[in-house]
Protein backbone atom coordinates (compact mmCIF):
# COMPACT_ATOMS: atom_id res chain seq x y z
CA UNK A 1 0.00 0.00 0.00
CA UNK A 2 3.02 3.09 1.13
CA UNK A 3 4.55 1.51 -2.40
CA UNK A 4 1.22 2.34 -4.56
CA UNK A 5 0.77 5.80 -2.25
CA UNK A 6 4.23 6.90 -2.25
CA UNK A 7 4.07 8.85 -5.94
CA UNK A 8 1.67 11.05 -4.64
CA UNK A 9 4.45 12.92 -1.98
CA UNK A 10 5.00 14.67 -5.43
CA UNK A 11 7.22 17.69 -5.25
CA UNK A 12 7.55 17.56 -1.25
CA UNK A 13 9.70 14.18 -1.44
CA UNK A 14 12.76 16.45 -1.08
CA UNK A 15 11.28 17.42 2.22
CA UNK A 16 11.87 13.81 3.34
CA UNK A 17 15.78 14.27 3.14
CA UNK A 18 15.57 16.85 5.51
CA UNK A 19 13.24 15.55 8.07
CA UNK A 20 15.63 12.46 9.08
CA UNK A 21 18.52 15.05 9.72
CA UNK A 22 16.30 17.54 11.63
CA UNK A 23 14.95 14.38 13.99
CA UNK A 24 18.32 13.27 14.47
CA UNK A 25 19.69 16.49 15.67
CA UNK A 26 16.88 16.63 18.00
CA UNK A 27 17.14 13.42 19.65
CA UNK A 28 20.51 14.10 20.06
CA UNK A 29 20.77 17.25 21.76
CA UNK A 30 17.90 16.28 23.92
CA UNK A 31 19.16 12.62 25.09
CA UNK A 32 22.15 14.86 25.72
CA UNK A 33 20.78 16.90 28.96
CA UNK A 34 20.43 13.69 31.27
CA UNK A 35 24.16 12.26 30.65
CA UNK A 36 24.64 16.02 32.01
CA UNK A 37 22.56 16.37 34.75
CA UNK A 38 24.14 13.23 35.88
CA UNK A 39 27.35 15.25 36.02
CA UNK A 40 26.04 18.31 37.76
CA UNK A 41 24.82 16.11 41.05
CA UNK A 42 27.49 13.41 41.15
CA UNK A 43 30.42 15.53 40.41
CA UNK A 44 29.95 19.47 40.78
CA UNK A 45 27.20 19.25 43.68
CA UNK A 46 29.78 17.08 45.83
CA UNK A 47 32.30 19.41 44.92
CA UNK A 48 30.76 22.40 45.42
CA UNK A 49 32.15 23.67 42.11
CA UNK A 50 29.52 26.54 41.09
CA UNK A 51 31.48 27.35 37.69
CA UNK A 52 31.13 23.86 36.49
CA UNK A 53 27.44 23.56 37.74
CA UNK A 54 26.76 27.04 35.71
CA UNK A 55 28.54 25.82 32.79
CA UNK A 56 26.79 22.83 32.66
CA UNK A 57 23.33 24.29 33.17
CA UNK A 58 24.36 26.77 30.32
CA UNK A 59 25.23 23.91 27.80
CA UNK A 60 21.84 22.02 28.61
CA UNK A 61 19.93 25.69 28.35
CA UNK A 62 21.72 25.74 24.84
CA UNK A 63 20.65 22.06 23.96
CA UNK A 64 17.20 22.55 24.72
CA UNK A 65 16.99 25.54 22.29
CA UNK A 66 18.47 23.19 19.70
CA UNK A 67 16.44 20.76 20.55
CA UNK A 68 13.29 23.23 20.27
CA UNK A 69 14.69 24.41 17.05
CA UNK A 70 15.11 21.45 15.20
CA UNK A 71 11.73 20.08 16.27
CA UNK A 72 9.75 23.52 14.70
CA UNK A 73 11.70 22.80 11.37
CA UNK A 74 10.77 19.17 11.41
CA UNK A 75 7.12 20.08 12.47
CA UNK A 76 6.61 22.31 10.19
CA UNK A 77 8.37 20.49 7.07
CA UNK A 78 6.18 17.35 8.05
CA UNK A 79 3.19 19.49 8.01
CA UNK A 80 3.69 20.70 4.48
CA UNK A 81 5.05 17.09 3.20
CA UNK A 82 1.63 15.68 4.72
CA UNK A 83 -0.55 18.66 3.57
CA UNK A 84 0.80 18.35 0.10
CA UNK A 85 0.69 14.35 -0.13
CA UNK A 86 -3.23 14.87 0.97
CA UNK A 87 -3.70 17.56 -1.96
CA UNK A 88 -2.02 15.72 -4.69
CA UNK A 89 -3.93 12.38 -3.36
CA UNK A 90 -7.07 14.49 -3.88
CA UNK A 91 -6.38 15.22 -7.27
CA UNK A 92 -5.40 12.28 -7.91
CA UNK A 93 -9.03 10.93 -6.82
CA UNK A 94 -10.51 13.31 -8.56
CA UNK A 95 -9.11 12.98 -11.66
CA UNK A 96 -9.45 8.88 -11.67
CA UNK A 97 -13.31 9.98 -10.84
CA UNK A 98 -14.00 12.37 -14.22
CA UNK A 99 -12.27 9.55 -15.96
CA UNK A 100 -14.92 7.53 -14.73
CA UNK A 101 -17.78 5.63 -16.83
CA UNK A 102 -21.36 5.79 -15.23
CA UNK A 103 -20.92 2.11 -14.30
CA UNK A 104 -17.92 2.83 -12.69
CA UNK A 105 -19.76 5.49 -10.58
CA UNK A 106 -22.37 3.18 -9.97
CA UNK A 107 -20.09 0.21 -8.42
CA UNK A 108 -19.37 2.77 -5.28
CA UNK A 109 -22.20 4.65 -5.23
CA UNK A 110 -21.57 8.91 -5.02
CA UNK A 111 -21.81 9.13 -1.45
CA UNK A 112 -18.78 6.49 -0.65
CA UNK A 113 -16.82 8.66 -3.65
CA UNK A 114 -17.29 12.26 -1.12
CA UNK A 115 -16.40 9.71 1.91
CA UNK A 116 -13.38 8.32 0.24
CA UNK A 117 -12.20 11.73 -1.43
CA UNK A 118 -12.29 13.18 2.34
CA UNK A 119 -12.63 11.27 4.88
CA UNK A 120 -10.34 9.05 4.32
CA UNK A 121 -7.57 11.00 2.47
CA UNK A 122 -7.73 13.43 5.51
CA UNK A 123 -6.90 9.86 7.65
CA UNK A 124 -4.04 9.18 5.64
CA UNK A 125 -2.83 12.51 5.38
CA UNK A 126 -2.90 12.67 9.28
CA UNK A 127 -0.94 8.94 9.98
CA UNK A 128 1.69 10.37 7.32
CA UNK A 129 2.51 13.74 9.53
CA UNK A 130 2.03 11.06 12.79
CA UNK A 131 4.72 9.35 10.59
CA UNK A 132 7.40 11.92 9.66
CA UNK A 133 7.07 13.36 13.29
CA UNK A 134 6.94 10.16 15.48
CA UNK A 135 8.30 7.13 13.38
CA UNK A 136 11.51 8.25 12.49
CA UNK A 137 11.75 10.20 16.13
CA UNK A 138 10.68 7.36 18.40
CA UNK A 139 12.56 4.28 16.94
CA UNK A 140 15.65 6.72 16.99
CA UNK A 141 14.98 7.83 20.50
CA UNK A 142 14.53 4.13 21.42
CA UNK A 143 17.60 2.61 20.75
CA UNK A 144 20.30 5.75 21.63
CA UNK A 145 18.48 5.87 24.84
CA UNK A 146 18.22 2.03 25.36
CA UNK A 147 22.34 2.47 24.51
CA UNK A 148 22.78 5.39 26.73
CA UNK A 149 21.17 3.55 29.43
CA UNK A 150 23.01 0.15 29.05
CA UNK A 151 26.31 2.36 29.38
CA UNK A 152 25.49 3.75 32.73
CA UNK A 153 24.16 0.24 34.05
CA UNK A 154 24.02 -2.92 32.33
CA UNK A 155 22.61 -4.36 35.34
CA UNK A 156 19.20 -2.28 35.26
CA UNK A 157 18.64 -2.59 31.30
CA UNK A 158 17.38 -5.76 32.03
CA UNK A 159 14.22 -4.16 33.17
CA UNK A 160 13.83 -2.67 29.66
CA UNK A 161 14.54 -6.21 27.86
CA UNK A 162 11.31 -7.31 29.66
CA UNK A 163 9.56 -4.53 29.02
CA UNK A 164 9.60 -3.72 25.72
CA UNK A 165 8.94 -6.99 23.42
CA UNK A 166 5.70 -7.24 26.10
CA UNK A 167 5.14 -3.72 24.94
CA UNK A 168 5.04 -4.78 21.40
CA UNK A 169 3.16 -7.86 21.56
CA UNK A 170 0.65 -6.27 23.35
CA UNK A 171 0.22 -3.49 20.89
CA UNK A 172 0.32 -5.90 18.11
CA UNK A 173 -2.64 -8.04 19.25
CA UNK A 174 -4.23 -5.21 19.53
CA UNK A 175 -3.93 -2.93 16.26
CA UNK A 176 -4.59 -6.50 14.29
CA UNK A 177 -7.90 -6.31 15.71
CA UNK A 178 -8.19 -2.71 15.41
CA UNK A 179 -7.65 -2.56 11.43
CA UNK A 180 -10.92 -4.62 10.86
CA UNK A 181 -13.36 -2.37 12.88
CA UNK A 182 -12.61 0.71 11.29
CA UNK A 183 -13.07 -1.21 8.25
CA UNK A 184 -16.65 -1.04 8.74
CA UNK A 185 -16.52 2.53 10.63
CA UNK A 186 -15.75 3.82 7.49
CA UNK A 187 -18.11 1.45 5.64
CA UNK A 188 -21.02 3.18 8.53
CA UNK A 189 -19.29 6.78 7.06
CA UNK A 190 -20.17 6.08 3.86
CA UNK A 191 -23.87 4.79 4.60
CA UNK A 192 -24.47 7.78 6.98
CA UNK A 193 -23.11 10.22 4.24
CA UNK A 194 -25.52 8.54 1.76
CA UNK A 195 -28.45 9.12 3.92
CA UNK A 196 -27.73 12.73 3.83
CA UNK A 197 -27.44 13.14 0.26
CA UNK A 198 -30.63 12.10 -0.39
CA UNK A 199 -32.56 13.77 2.04
CA UNK A 200 -30.63 17.30 1.23
CA UNK A 201 -30.86 16.63 -2.62
CA UNK A 202 -34.60 15.46 -1.90
CA UNK A 203 -35.82 18.17 0.86
CA UNK A 204 -38.55 19.64 -1.15
CA UNK A 205 -40.62 16.15 -1.68
CA UNK A 206 -39.64 15.30 2.23
CA UNK A 207 -41.44 18.08 3.68
CA UNK A 208 -43.71 18.03 0.94
CA UNK A 209 -45.20 14.77 1.85
CA UNK A 210 -44.60 15.31 5.81
CA UNK A 211 -42.06 12.79 5.97
CA UNK A 212 -39.90 14.79 8.65
CA UNK A 213 -40.13 12.04 10.93
CA UNK A 214 -39.29 9.61 8.87
CA UNK A 215 -36.11 10.86 7.68
CA UNK A 216 -34.85 11.96 11.21
CA UNK A 217 -35.85 7.89 12.03
CA UNK A 218 -33.73 7.15 9.57
CA UNK A 219 -30.58 9.07 9.62
CA UNK A 220 -30.89 8.19 13.86
CA UNK A 221 -30.29 4.67 12.64
CA UNK A 222 -27.53 5.01 10.38
CA UNK A 223 -25.78 7.51 12.77
CA UNK A 224 -26.23 4.85 15.82
CA UNK A 225 -24.80 2.49 13.78
CA UNK A 226 -21.55 4.77 12.80
CA UNK A 227 -22.12 5.74 16.37
CA UNK A 228 -21.66 1.92 17.96
CA UNK A 229 -18.95 1.32 15.52
CA UNK A 230 -17.04 3.58 16.33
CA UNK A 231 -17.30 2.76 19.90
CA UNK A 232 -16.11 -0.93 19.03
CA UNK A 233 -13.66 0.47 17.35
CA UNK A 234 -11.82 2.80 19.85
CA UNK A 235 -12.78 0.41 22.60
CA UNK A 236 -10.01 -1.53 21.59
CA UNK A 237 -7.41 1.07 20.93
CA UNK A 238 -8.47 2.30 24.53
CA UNK A 239 -6.84 -0.62 25.56
CA UNK A 240 -3.33 0.59 24.51
CA UNK A 241 -3.17 3.35 27.05
CA UNK A 242 -3.53 0.90 30.06
CA UNK A 243 -1.36 -1.65 29.05
CA UNK A 244 1.45 0.84 28.29
CA UNK A 245 1.12 2.54 31.89
CA UNK A 246 1.03 -0.51 33.38
CA UNK A 247 3.78 -1.78 31.67
CA UNK A 248 5.56 1.83 31.76
CA UNK A 249 4.76 2.24 36.09
CA UNK A 250 5.77 -1.17 36.63
CA UNK A 251 9.34 -0.93 34.99
CA UNK A 252 10.22 2.61 36.54
CA UNK A 253 9.28 0.75 39.87
CA UNK A 254 11.90 -2.02 39.40
CA UNK A 255 14.22 0.33 38.53
CA UNK A 256 13.75 2.44 41.49
CA UNK A 257 13.65 -0.31 43.49
CA UNK A 258 16.68 -1.77 42.19
CA UNK A 259 18.52 1.10 41.82
CA UNK A 260 17.60 2.80 44.83
CA UNK A 261 19.47 -0.13 46.56
CA UNK A 262 22.48 0.25 44.12
CA UNK A 263 23.08 4.09 45.31
CA UNK A 264 23.06 2.94 48.93
CA UNK A 265 25.31 -0.01 48.41
CA UNK A 266 27.93 3.03 46.28
CA UNK A 267 27.82 0.93 42.80
CA UNK A 268 25.59 3.70 41.61
CA UNK A 269 25.79 7.32 42.01
CA UNK A 270 22.38 9.56 42.52
CA UNK A 271 22.73 11.31 39.10
CA UNK A 272 23.47 8.06 37.40
CA UNK A 273 20.09 6.71 38.83
CA UNK A 274 18.06 10.07 37.78
CA UNK A 275 19.14 9.75 33.83
CA UNK A 276 18.76 6.34 34.11
CA UNK A 277 14.98 7.06 35.11
CA UNK A 278 14.64 9.81 32.51
CA UNK A 279 16.11 7.47 29.61
CA UNK A 280 13.61 4.52 30.60
CA UNK A 281 10.83 7.19 30.52
CA UNK A 282 12.38 8.33 27.58
CA UNK A 283 12.40 4.70 26.08
CA UNK A 284 8.88 3.78 27.04
CA UNK A 285 7.77 7.01 25.48
CA UNK A 286 8.86 6.04 22.11
CA UNK A 287 7.27 2.88 22.12
CA UNK A 288 3.96 4.89 23.09
CA UNK A 289 4.50 7.22 20.33
CA UNK A 290 5.23 4.41 17.91
CA UNK A 291 1.71 2.51 19.59
CA UNK A 292 0.08 5.51 18.52
CA UNK A 293 1.23 5.69 15.21
CA UNK A 294 0.22 1.61 14.57
CA UNK A 295 -3.24 2.43 16.16
CA UNK A 296 -3.49 5.43 13.84
CA UNK A 297 -2.50 3.38 10.48
CA UNK A 298 -4.60 0.89 11.66
CA UNK A 299 -7.25 2.88 10.75
CA UNK A 300 -5.51 4.64 7.85
CA UNK A 301 -4.64 1.06 6.88
CA UNK A 302 -8.83 0.50 6.21
CA UNK A 303 -9.06 3.88 4.50
CA UNK A 304 -5.78 3.34 2.14
CA UNK A 305 -7.64 0.28 0.99
CA UNK A 306 -10.38 2.18 0.06
CA UNK A 307 -8.50 5.27 -1.65
CA UNK A 308 -7.13 2.04 -3.95
CA UNK A 309 -9.97 0.86 -4.79
CA UNK A 310 -10.80 3.96 -6.54
CA UNK A 311 -7.49 4.67 -7.94
CA UNK A 312 -7.12 1.06 -9.04
CA UNK A 313 -10.34 0.74 -11.23
CA UNK A 314 -10.53 -0.54 -14.14
CA UNK A 315 -11.81 1.88 -16.40
CA UNK A 316 -14.44 0.54 -18.89
CA UNK A 317 -14.52 3.18 -21.24
CA UNK A 318 -11.10 4.32 -22.48
CA UNK A 319 -9.43 5.35 -25.74
CA UNK A 320 -8.32 2.51 -28.12
CA UNK A 321 -4.68 2.61 -28.22
CA UNK A 322 -5.06 4.08 -32.12
CA UNK A 323 -8.06 6.32 -32.59
CA UNK A 324 -8.96 9.00 -35.03
CA UNK A 325 -11.74 11.37 -36.02
CA UNK A 326 -12.95 12.41 -39.67
CA UNK A 327 -11.45 15.97 -40.23
CA UNK A 328 -15.36 17.44 -40.47
CA UNK A 329 -17.82 15.82 -38.77
CA UNK A 330 -21.12 16.15 -40.37
CA UNK A 331 -23.38 13.92 -37.89
CA UNK A 332 -24.41 10.94 -39.65
CA UNK A 333 -25.33 8.57 -36.42
CA UNK A 334 -26.05 4.54 -36.77
CA UNK A 335 -27.02 1.66 -34.87
CA UNK A 336 -25.92 -1.62 -36.63
CA UNK A 337 -27.36 -4.58 -34.63
CA UNK A 338 -27.08 -2.88 -31.03
CA UNK A 339 -27.29 -5.55 -28.13
CA UNK A 340 -26.85 -3.54 -24.36
CA UNK A 341 -26.71 -4.92 -21.22
CA UNK A 342 -25.92 -2.87 -18.00
CA UNK A 343 -23.87 -6.11 -16.01
CA UNK A 344 -20.59 -5.68 -17.17
CA UNK A 345 -19.90 -9.66 -16.30
CA UNK A 346 -21.72 -10.31 -19.06
CA UNK A 347 -25.23 -12.15 -16.86
CA UNK A 348 -28.85 -10.55 -16.70
CA UNK A 349 -30.92 -9.51 -19.68
CA UNK A 350 -30.19 -7.23 -22.32
CA UNK A 351 -31.72 -3.68 -22.30
CA UNK A 352 -31.41 -3.20 -25.66
CA UNK A 353 -31.81 -5.63 -28.47
CA UNK A 354 -30.74 -6.06 -31.95
CA UNK A 355 -31.15 -2.02 -32.57
CA UNK A 356 -30.06 -0.89 -36.20
CA UNK A 357 -30.76 1.79 -38.09
CA UNK A 358 -29.37 5.34 -39.73
CA UNK A 359 -30.19 9.43 -39.18
CA UNK A 360 -28.63 11.34 -41.83
CA UNK A 361 -27.02 14.76 -40.82
CA UNK A 362 -29.61 17.37 -40.09
CA UNK A 363 -32.42 15.23 -39.54
CA UNK A 364 -34.17 15.32 -36.06
CA UNK A 365 -35.47 12.13 -34.79
CA UNK A 366 -37.82 11.48 -32.36
CA UNK A 367 -37.75 8.51 -29.88
CA UNK A 368 -40.97 7.49 -28.23
CA UNK A 369 -42.20 4.53 -25.74
CA UNK A 370 -43.12 3.58 -22.50
CA UNK A 371 -41.50 4.01 -19.10
CA UNK A 372 -38.35 1.67 -19.16
CA UNK A 373 -38.06 0.38 -23.40
CA UNK A 374 -34.52 2.21 -23.01
CA UNK A 375 -34.90 5.09 -24.15
CA UNK A 376 -32.32 6.93 -22.29
CA UNK A 377 -30.10 3.93 -22.80
CA UNK A 378 -30.30 4.60 -26.32
CA UNK A 379 -29.21 7.88 -26.61
CA UNK A 380 -26.39 7.21 -24.20
CA UNK A 381 -24.92 4.79 -26.22
CA UNK A 382 -23.67 7.89 -28.83
CA UNK A 383 -21.43 9.46 -26.67
CA UNK A 384 -20.27 6.74 -25.29
CA UNK A 385 -21.56 7.15 -22.13
CA UNK A 386 -22.08 3.27 -21.59
CA UNK A 387 -20.76 1.02 -24.71
CA UNK A 388 -22.58 -1.43 -26.59
CA UNK A 389 -22.55 -5.17 -25.05
CA UNK A 390 -22.75 -6.16 -28.72
CA UNK A 391 -23.03 -4.63 -32.54
CA UNK A 392 -21.61 -1.20 -32.87
CA UNK A 393 -22.70 2.63 -33.08
CA UNK A 394 -21.46 4.39 -35.66
CA UNK A 395 -20.83 8.70 -36.24
CA UNK A 396 -19.83 9.73 -39.26
CA UNK A 397 -19.19 5.54 -40.32
CA UNK A 398 -16.80 5.83 -37.49
CA UNK A 399 -17.14 3.20 -34.65
CA UNK A 400 -17.79 5.66 -31.44
CA UNK A 401 -15.25 3.46 -30.16
CA UNK A 402 -12.63 4.34 -32.07
CA UNK A 403 -12.86 7.95 -31.58
CA UNK A 404 -10.88 10.06 -29.02
CA UNK A 405 -13.64 10.06 -26.50
CA UNK A 406 -12.91 13.78 -25.97
CA UNK A 407 -13.44 14.39 -29.77
CA UNK A 408 -16.34 12.65 -29.69
CA UNK A 409 -18.15 14.29 -26.71
CA UNK A 410 -16.72 17.62 -28.16
CA UNK A 411 -19.05 17.42 -30.98
CA UNK A 412 -22.28 16.21 -29.27
CA UNK A 413 -24.65 18.25 -26.82
CA UNK A 414 -26.67 16.17 -24.35
CA UNK A 415 -29.68 17.41 -22.24
CA UNK A 416 -30.30 14.65 -19.99
CA UNK A 417 -33.18 14.45 -18.03
CA UNK A 418 -31.25 15.36 -14.66
CA UNK A 419 -30.72 19.39 -15.38
CA UNK A 420 -27.56 19.79 -14.02
CA UNK A 421 -26.54 23.47 -13.21
CA UNK A 422 -23.66 24.54 -11.08
CA UNK A 423 -22.82 26.74 -8.49
CA UNK A 424 -21.55 30.59 -10.43
CA UNK A 425 -23.38 32.95 -12.56
CA UNK A 426 -25.94 32.14 -15.62
CA UNK A 427 -23.20 33.45 -17.88
CA UNK A 428 -20.72 30.62 -16.15
CA UNK A 429 -22.91 28.09 -16.75
CA UNK A 430 -24.29 28.77 -20.51
CA UNK A 431 -20.12 28.88 -20.91
CA UNK A 432 -19.69 25.43 -19.88
CA UNK A 433 -19.35 23.80 -23.13
CA UNK A 434 -17.86 27.04 -25.54
CA UNK A 435 -16.03 29.32 -23.23
CA UNK A 436 -14.93 31.24 -26.22
CA UNK A 437 -18.75 32.03 -26.95
CA UNK A 438 -19.59 35.85 -27.46
CA UNK A 439 -22.23 37.55 -25.68
CA UNK A 440 -24.48 37.86 -28.52
CA UNK A 441 -24.22 33.95 -29.35
CA UNK A 442 -25.09 33.24 -26.10
CA UNK A 443 -28.18 35.46 -26.04
CA UNK A 444 -29.14 34.17 -29.47
CA UNK A 445 -29.06 30.37 -28.10
CA UNK A 446 -31.24 31.31 -25.08
CA UNK A 447 -33.32 33.07 -27.60
CA UNK A 448 -33.77 29.72 -29.21
CA UNK A 449 -34.14 28.19 -25.92
CA UNK A 450 -36.97 31.00 -24.73
CA UNK A 451 -34.63 31.76 -21.44
CA UNK A 452 -33.34 35.24 -22.18
CA UNK A 453 -36.68 36.77 -21.35
CA UNK A 454 -36.49 35.30 -17.67
CA UNK A 455 -32.97 36.11 -17.50
CA UNK A 456 -33.32 39.49 -18.25
CA UNK A 457 -36.16 39.62 -15.39
CA UNK A 458 -33.34 39.02 -12.62
CA UNK A 459 -31.53 42.38 -11.74
CA UNK A 460 -28.51 41.04 -12.45
CA UNK A 461 -29.37 39.58 -15.86
CA UNK A 462 -26.51 36.98 -17.30
CA UNK A 463 -24.67 37.73 -13.92
CA UNK A 464 -26.80 36.43 -11.73
CA UNK A 465 -25.59 34.21 -8.95
CA UNK A 466 -27.20 30.37 -8.66
CA UNK A 467 -27.33 28.65 -5.55
CA UNK A 468 -25.71 25.11 -5.90
CA UNK A 469 -27.67 23.13 -8.86
CA UNK A 470 -29.84 26.09 -9.67
CA UNK A 471 -31.59 25.97 -6.66
CA UNK A 472 -33.09 29.54 -7.26
CA UNK A 473 -34.69 28.50 -10.56
CA UNK A 474 -38.02 26.88 -11.24
CA UNK A 475 -37.79 23.01 -13.09
CA UNK A 476 -38.80 24.77 -16.36
CA UNK A 477 -36.34 28.05 -16.53
CA UNK A 478 -33.38 25.25 -15.42
CA UNK A 479 -34.88 23.03 -18.07
CA UNK A 480 -34.27 26.29 -20.52
CA UNK A 481 -30.59 27.12 -19.22
CA UNK A 482 -29.65 23.93 -20.09
CA UNK A 483 -30.92 23.54 -23.53
CA UNK A 484 -29.50 27.02 -24.22
CA UNK A 485 -25.85 25.70 -23.05
CA UNK A 486 -26.43 22.58 -25.59
CA UNK A 487 -27.31 24.69 -28.37
CA UNK A 488 -24.57 27.61 -27.86
CA UNK A 489 -22.21 24.68 -28.08
CA UNK A 490 -23.42 24.36 -31.88
CA UNK A 491 -22.99 21.08 -31.41
CA UNK A 492 -23.25 18.09 -34.83
CA UNK A 493 -25.64 15.89 -32.77
CA UNK A 494 -27.69 17.51 -29.84
CA UNK A 495 -29.53 14.79 -27.64
CA UNK A 496 -32.57 15.97 -25.40
CA UNK A 497 -33.40 13.26 -23.06
CA UNK A 498 -37.16 14.59 -22.35
CA UNK A 499 -35.77 17.57 -21.51
CA UNK A 500 -38.72 19.81 -22.37
CA UNK A 501 -41.35 18.30 -19.92
CA UNK A 502 -41.52 20.97 -17.32
CA UNK A 503 -42.04 24.08 -19.50
CA UNK A 504 -45.90 24.60 -21.10
CA UNK A 505 -46.74 23.79 -24.49
CA UNK A 506 -46.72 26.99 -26.30
CA UNK A 507 -42.75 27.41 -25.05
CA UNK A 508 -41.84 23.66 -26.00
CA UNK A 509 -43.19 23.98 -29.59
CA UNK A 510 -41.11 27.84 -29.81
CA UNK A 511 -38.39 25.53 -28.65
CA UNK A 512 -38.75 22.86 -31.03
CA UNK A 513 -39.60 25.90 -33.72
CA UNK A 514 -35.69 27.18 -33.10
CA UNK A 515 -34.53 23.68 -33.71
CA UNK A 516 -35.10 23.06 -37.69
CA UNK A 517 -34.66 27.09 -37.91
CA UNK A 518 -31.14 27.48 -36.38
CA UNK A 519 -29.95 24.17 -36.10
CA UNK A 520 -30.97 23.03 -39.56
CA UNK A 521 -27.06 21.52 -39.80
CA UNK A 522 -27.15 19.42 -36.34
CA UNK A 523 -28.72 15.66 -35.95
CA UNK A 524 -31.16 16.05 -33.35
CA UNK A 525 -32.55 13.26 -30.97
CA UNK A 526 -35.71 13.99 -28.63
CA UNK A 527 -36.64 11.86 -26.61
CA UNK A 528 -40.03 12.43 -25.49
CA UNK A 529 -43.51 11.33 -23.27
CA UNK A 530 -45.53 13.86 -25.39
CA UNK A 531 -46.26 12.58 -29.39
CA UNK A 532 -46.94 16.55 -29.78
CA UNK A 533 -43.23 17.10 -28.84
CA UNK A 534 -41.98 14.56 -31.85
CA UNK A 535 -45.01 14.65 -34.28
CA UNK A 536 -42.65 17.46 -36.83
CA UNK A 537 -39.70 15.07 -36.47
CA UNK A 538 -37.87 13.39 -39.52
CA UNK A 539 -38.72 10.41 -38.50
CA UNK A 540 -39.81 8.53 -35.08
CA UNK A 541 -38.45 5.20 -33.53
CA UNK A 542 -40.61 3.19 -31.13
CA UNK A 543 -39.25 1.48 -28.74
CA UNK A 544 -40.86 -1.62 -26.62
CA UNK A 545 -39.02 -3.94 -25.24
CA UNK A 546 -35.53 -2.96 -25.81
CA UNK A 547 -36.30 -3.26 -29.22
CA UNK A 548 -37.99 -1.25 -32.44
CA UNK A 549 -41.11 -1.82 -32.39
CA UNK A 550 -41.65 0.36 -35.31
CA UNK A 551 -39.83 3.87 -37.50
CA UNK A 552 -41.38 6.00 -39.42
CA UNK A 553 -42.83 9.91 -39.89
CA UNK A 554 -45.63 10.47 -37.95
CA UNK A 555 -48.07 10.39 -40.34
CA UNK A 556 -46.62 6.57 -41.24
CA UNK A 557 -46.86 5.66 -37.56
CA UNK A 558 -50.03 6.93 -36.61
CA UNK A 559 -51.58 4.70 -39.79
CA UNK A 560 -49.89 1.51 -39.43
CA UNK A 561 -48.08 1.55 -35.94
CA UNK A 562 -50.27 -0.10 -32.86
CA UNK A 563 -48.20 0.91 -30.16
CA UNK A 564 -47.43 4.49 -31.14
CA UNK A 565 -51.24 4.42 -31.87
CA UNK A 566 -51.97 3.62 -28.75
CA UNK A 567 -50.09 6.27 -27.07
CA UNK A 568 -51.03 8.90 -29.37
CA UNK A 569 -54.80 7.94 -28.22
CA UNK A 570 -54.25 7.79 -25.10
CA UNK A 571 -52.84 11.60 -24.79
CA UNK A 572 -55.59 12.70 -26.61
CA UNK A 573 -57.71 15.75 -25.40
CA UNK A 574 -55.97 16.01 -22.08
CA UNK A 575 -52.84 17.92 -21.14
CA UNK A 576 -50.74 15.88 -23.40
CA UNK A 577 -52.84 15.78 -26.04
CA UNK A 578 -51.18 15.75 -29.61
CA UNK A 579 -51.23 18.73 -30.75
Amino acid sequence: MIKKLAPYIGQYKRYLAVIPVLVFLDVLAELSMPLLMARVVDVGIPAEDIGFILRTGLLMIVLALVAMGFGILNMRYSATTSMGFGANLRDGLFAQVQAFSFNNIDRFSTASLITRLTNDVNNLQLTFLMMLRMLLRAPLMLVIAFFLAYSINAQLSIVLAFAIPLLTVGVALIVTTAVKRFSIVQQKIDAINNTLQENLIGMRVVKSFVRQDFEIAKFKKSNDELTAAGIRAVTIVILTMPMMMLVMNGATLAVVWFGGQMVFAGTMGAGELMSFISYIFMILFSVMMLSMVVVMSARAQASGKRVLEVLEAPLDIVDRPQTAAPPQPAGRVEFRQVDFKYDLSGSGEDVLCDISFAVEPGQVVGVVGGTGTGKTTLVNLIPRLYDVTAGAVLVDGVDVRDYPLETLRDQIGVVLQQNSLFSGTIRDNLLWGRPDATQEEMETACRDAQAHEFILAFPDGYDTLLGQGGVNLSGGQKQRLSIARAMLKRPKILILDDSTSSVDSTTERAIRRSFYQNLASTTVFIIAQRISSVREADQIIVLEDGTIAGMGSHEELLAGNLIYQEINTSQQGGVLADG
